[in-house]
């Protein structure tokens, strides 16, 4: 027995509806991936500014430092004017 025209439509409309779903399925997964990576990437990114922080916070106290020692060299006159 030969399919009438329209269960052939219908088949294909089943299989279309599924892959569709299926397709759905993919990107919602994609997209809880992406966002997984976009966190990670915002937490590297304020990593790296803590880093930063740190980094100007040293730079100071080294700075603090060196003017401490050049005031000792002058006045114990180890240094050039």
């Amino acid at each position: 027995m030969v399919d009438s025209p329209e269960n052939l439509v219908l088949t294909q409309l089943r299989a279309i509806r599924a892959d569709i779903s299926d397709v759905q399925g993919s990107l919602g997964e994609v997209k809880r991936r992406l966002a997984n990576l976009e966190s990670g990437q915002a937490s590297i990114i304020q990593h790296l500014g803590n880093l930063a922080s740190a980094d100007a916070q040293q730079q100071l106290a080294t700075d603090g430092l060196t003017e401490r020692l050049v005031r000792i060299e002058r006045r114990l006159e180890l240094r050039d004017a």
